[in-house]
């Protein structure tokens, strides 16, 4: 069963048990007549705006992941939380609307009996079609193929682990050797197919979607080396923890029926902060377009009237996973500036900038068409700045882990941008890696919220740096 189709039956499951508990708490408050109306609300209207507002709650608190990312009491946890905040909020609106009418009834507390009835229905339609998944895997349905890194003790015992565990979903399919002499060794009857430089193209042959780390002695390069080799896959990618790690309390971990995992590059992030920052980056994208508008078009003039040539500038750009896009910018330098040289960096006092380049420059008025990023969701406000493919395959050589800014959408202004000049030495690159990670590991609103501030003061101040 994939992902996709796996969403599918549970968003069918938590319709199905909103249609219940809804006709359950619509008759005993309506139907019944043990309560008192002011007004009759009608069924169908109401139903529909029930669907449309547990379903946004629950896609924002990212109850639609898939089931492999959490327990089923961990789910019915989150199903918790998420029914409370819901039925906080409905409480909250009607407690506002009737003392707006000047009503003063108790009927409002009766939205905590719906709350029950709510839980009740979702939690045991999330039972059913979990228990209905979890026979689908045990026949052999929707199972996911897993790649051990190291042929040693500590991967044979978890193989053991997963083996044992069918409901898990996950098959060993092979071995990645840090050691030589181990390829071409078997355990269980699953080879040690290669060494790490060979891991993409195992999990492509294999279809991997899971990558235990298991090696016996967790060596600085030796863990760059994997995680550079699967930072462009999409797999999860997990480490088997030294004891020392987890006594001490220096590795989080998460279990696979009691054996300690930790997850390597997780989304810190929260899906609903994911849904809230999008939505931010929209509505900010747009009232920025609109109040910009008169400075907008009166740079293009002057651009225009400044140099010959085009007024905004369109370069091909790394995006989230590394997709391509067109990023949008006012020309601030001569046309065709890179003609004779090919792609290269800013430095500074660029001669190829323009007299109406610099000073838009300065103040960041050449950023602000992005915005037109930003709307498309090629972009949002705060993240790394994306970088040209020519100079992303070229660092990611250069740079271990570089690949991992590629892991979240790309921004208008970052951390890595208030807190260090443009580009213009490959040490530099290498400075602002080191902010773009730790902006990547800590990401949230309230430093998205830090980010921009600052950046307001960097353009108010003139602070700005020539890319």
């Amino acid at each position: 069963m994939t992902d996709k189709r796996e969403k599918i039956l549970v968003l069918i499951a938590d319709l199905i048990a909103i249609t219940v508990s809804w006709v359950l708490f619509f008759y005993f408050r309506v139907e019944s007549g043990l309560f008192g109306l002011i007004l009759q609300p009608d069924f169908f209207l109401s139903l529909i705006a029930v669907y449309l507002y547990w379903l946004v709650i629950f896609a924002f608190v990212g109850m639609y992941r898939t089931w492999f990312a959490a327990s089923r009491f961990d789910e019915l946890s989150l199903l918790f939380k998420a029914s409370f905040v819901g039925v906080f909020i409905l409480f909250s609106l009607i407690y506002l609307d009737d003392y707006s009418h000047g009503i003063n009834s108790s009927g409002r507390f009766l939205i905590f009996i719906y709350w029950g009835i709510f839980l009740l229905c979702v939690g045991a339609g999330r039972l059913l079609i979990r228990g209905f998944q979890r026979s689908l895997i045990l026949k052999g349905i929707g199972r996911r193929n897993a790649l051990i890194i190291g042929f040693t003790d500590k991967g044979h015992e978890i193989h053991e682990q997963i083996d044992h565990f069918r409901a898990l979903g996950l098959d060993v399919v092979g071995y990645i050797a840090v050691k030589k002499e181990n390829v071409g060794k078997s355990f269980k009857g699953i080879p040690c197919i290669g060494e790490v430089d060979c891991i993409e193209q195992t999990i492509d042959d294999y279809n991997v979607k899971d990558v235990i780390i298991a090696t016996d002695k967790h060596k600085e390069d030796e863990l760059i080396s994997i995680m550079t080799h699967c930072e462009n896959k999409n797999v999860g990618l997990k480490i088997v923890p030294d004891f020392f790690e987890i006594l001490s309390g220096q590795a989080k971990t998460s279990q696979i029926y009691g054996f300690p995992l930790v997850d390597v590059m997780p989304q810190l992030m929260p899906e609903w902060e994911k849904k809230v920052k999008r939505i931010i980056d929209f509505l900010a994208a747009v009232v920025i377009l609109i109040l910009s508008s008169p400075v907008l078009l009166l740079t293009a003039i002057a651009i225009k009237l400044d140099s010959n040539g085009v007024v905004f500038f369109r370069q091909e750009r790394c995006g989230l996973n590394g997709k391509s896009f067109k990023m949008i910018k006012f020309r601030s330098m001569r046309q065709d500036a890179e003609k004779n040289t090919g792609p290269v960096w800013s430095q500074k006092d660029d001669p190829r900038i323009t007299t109406v380049g610099r000073f838009i420059r300065k103040v960041r008025i050449d950023e602000v068409p992005q915005m037109i990023n930003v709307l498309r969701g090629e972009m949002s406000l705060v993240g790394p700045r994306p970088e040209r493919p020519f100079f992303v395959e070229k660092l990611a050589k250069e740079i271990p882990y570089y690949r991992r800014r590629l892991r979240v959408r790309p921004g208008i202004t970052g951390w890595a941008q208030v807190k260090h000049k443009y580009d213009e030495t490959i040490e530099d690159v290498k400075v602002k890696l080191k902010f773009d990670l730790f902006y990547i590991e800590n990401m949230s609103l309230r430093m998205d919220f830090k980010i921009m501030v600052r950046t307001v003061f960097v353009m108010l101040f003139g602070k700005g740096h020539y890319e």
